[in-house]
């Protein structure tokens, strides 16, 4: 069974069942003009907090030996790390902008507080960035409704060596104990399309 952990800041309850450390697979699935990628992927996800009003997320992928190949190396793929907060407007109870400290008592410290946040689709709204090591930076806006969490971004930022990237929407869920997401993109001049999905059991 999981317990929340304590020192919770309220603002992450809506949030709460994405903490913990996941581990699973997945299927990478993604069209390029005439051609197909298809792999199986393993996967290392977290989520944690650190007494601030977000989560702390990073994920880490490998690629699964082709079947056939004679080899049981796994192939590191790709990592990236973010944050994951409810959205809402930063006031004086807020740390920022840099390392400036807050001014006053913090305005979302109580579950009745939080909420006054709930949108009229009877979710939360929330935010998130993430950001990956190929000079690419995403921020999703998005919804969290009970064990669903829908984004979409909202802003993709490149490098100038960075490789085509336009948009995407994520979709994750908690069914039978297990975390489901699903993942679609556009780059490489291509309309948003399918991409990779993956089943992920907590391990931590």
């Amino acid at each position: 069974m999981f317990e929340l952990p304590t020192q919770l800041p309220s603002e992450l309850v809506p949030l709460s069942w994405l903490l913990g450390v996941w581990e699973g697979s997945g299927v990478l699935d993604y069209q390029i003009g005439d051609e197909s990628v298809s792999r199986e992927f393993g996967q290392r996800l977290s989520f944690s907090h650190d007494g601030l009003p977000h989560l702390n997320y990073s994920s880490y992928t490998w690629l699964e030996p082709e079947a056939g190949s004679g080899s049981d190396e796994k192939t590191p793929l790709m990592t990236e790390t973010g944050y994951w907060r409810l959205s809402r407007s930063q006031g004086a109870g807020d740390p920022g902008p840099g390392l400036l400290p807050a001014e006053g008592a913090h305005p979302f410290i109580t579950a009745a507080a939080v909420e006054t946040l709930r949108n009229a689709d009877d979710g939360f709204d929330i935010d998130v960035t993430i950001v990956h090591p190929g000079g690419v930076a995403e921020i999703y806006l998005g919804q969290v409704k009970g064990p669903r969490i829908d984004l979409a971004t909202d802003a993709v930022m490149r490098t100038q060596g960075a490789k085509p990237y336009s948009a995407a929407t994520r979709l994750y869920g908690l069914v039978d104990g297990h975390l489901l997401w699903a993942w679609d993109i556009a780059a490489l001049g291509q309309s948003l399309r399918t991409h990779a999905s993956g089943r992920l059991k907590r391990v931590e």
